[in-house]
């Protein structure tokens, strides 16, 4: 009886481990996934009435384009930071724009969203766009990208290569990331929610880069359809996702001088020599005076002399008449000369010993077949006559 209560109550110990494991996966993934439709709650003025203990303020400048579109939206930006209890400022003269707190302002994040929502208007960015900042799932990133290309004219390539032929690939940008994305001159603004925001500044970059923002979009499309799917939502999307290769480009052209490196030593390079270290090696140091200076004449004359052979030889080269071609061009088969072919002399010269001075040939060759020919004719030319 003892034996089976042990085994019973270890038993049940087991089932109680196991139980609590698979409470902790549950847990675990239940806190991973983020449920659909689920929001942060907002923040009122009961999670701070006492409100800001001090004023803080931002203030950034515009572009003078800029001031007669901010002169006119003034009062719509006036109102909408006035429901979050924020005091905006223009000031023309200097081309700056100012936001500041008030004893009213109770979130504190709110004067960060209004500092975006000015930036966003410096950025040429349209009111009815930058007006969504102020919402809690709604973010901003503006990206420089004036000094990652050298190259004005790569640059300027490049920033339209983004904004694609009619705008098309940009629209395709914000279809799939459910951003607002703005291009303007050495920035790029973005404006929505985070995710969107991580994967236009990937794609931003990439294209400055000299990538071409049609692969991201195309990897965008997929990763948007494998997100519908519940099942692959927590799998690995590696396997689905296509890999582009760089082409082998041609290779650099490779300098005709190549410069080679000499080795490293750590020794500096010896002292040239001097004239009197030289004279003392050739021997000329212990020479008198005079006789150096004949020596000096006598290289001077032979430099001379020299230099005037090789001015004669170029002065000569005028009279030297050109080769001429010759007129006649050289037979295939020239007959070699020097060389007599003495056994076809032997055989004419046995021939004509056996021949006699006046004596027909021994073997007279038949008449041909053109003089038999005429002999008839003539013959039948002679009938008719008579």
């Amino acid at each position: 009886m003892a034996s089976s209560t042990a085994s019973d109550g270890v038993s049940e110990e087991q089932t109680g481990k196991k139980s609590k494991k698979t409470k902790s996966q549950v847990d675990e993934s239940e806190l991973l996934t983020v449920p659909d439709g689920w929001k942060e709650p907002l923040f009122t003025k009961e999670d701070n009435p006492r409100g800001l203990l001090e004023e803080s303020s931002f203030a950034t400048l515009f572009p003078k384009y800029r001031e007669a579109y901010l002169k006119e939206c003034w009062p719509l930006v006036e109102k909408a930071l006035g429901e979050v209890h924020i005091k905006p400022s223009l000031d023309l003269i200097e081309g700056s724009m100012t936001v500041c707190t008030t004893k009213k302002t109770f979130d504190p994040y709110a004067i960060v969203r209004a500092r975006d929502l000015i930036k966003l208007l410096a950025r040429s960015v349209p009111f009815e766009q930058a007006v969504r900042i102020l919402q809690d799932d709604i973010a901003c990133d503006i990206i420089k990208i004036g000094t990652m290309v050298r190259s004005r004219e790569r640059f300027v390539k490049r920033r339209q290569r983004l904004i694609g032929p009619k705008g098309s690939t940009l629209k395709a940008l914000e279809l799939l990331t459910n951003c607002y994305v703005m291009v303007q001159g050495n920035t790029v603004s973005a404006l929505g929610p985070y995710s969107g925001l991580k994967e236009v500044r990937k794609v931003v970059l990439d294209t400055m880069k000299n990538i071409h923002p049609i692969y991201n979009i195309k990897t965008l499309m997929i990763k948007r359809e494998l997100s519908k799917d519940p099942e692959l939502r927590m799998q690995n999307w590696e396997r689905f996702l296509p890999k582009f290769r760089h082409k082998n480009l041609a290779k650099r052209k490779e300098p005709k001088k190549k410069s080679v490196k000499k080795e490293y030593t750590p020794f500096p390079p010896p002292q040239p020599e001097s004239k009197v270290d030289q004279e003392l090696a050739t021997g000329e140091f212990f020479l008198r005076e005079s006789v150096k200076k004949r020596k000096k004449m006598e290289e001077i004359k032979v430099k001379q002399a020299t230099a005037l052979t090789k001015k004669q030889e170029e002065r000569n080269k005028a009279f030297i008449p050109p080769k001429e071609k010759p007129l006649m061009k050289k037979t295939a088969k020239a007959p070699t000369e020097g060389k007599l072919d003495i056994e076809a002399i032997k055989d004419k010269v046995k021939k004509a010993k056996t021949k006699k001075l006046g004596a027909p040939p021994l073997n007279p060759a038949p008449p041909t077949s053109s003089t038999t020919e005429k002999k008839k004719k003539k013959s039948n030319k002679a009938k008719s006559k008579g």
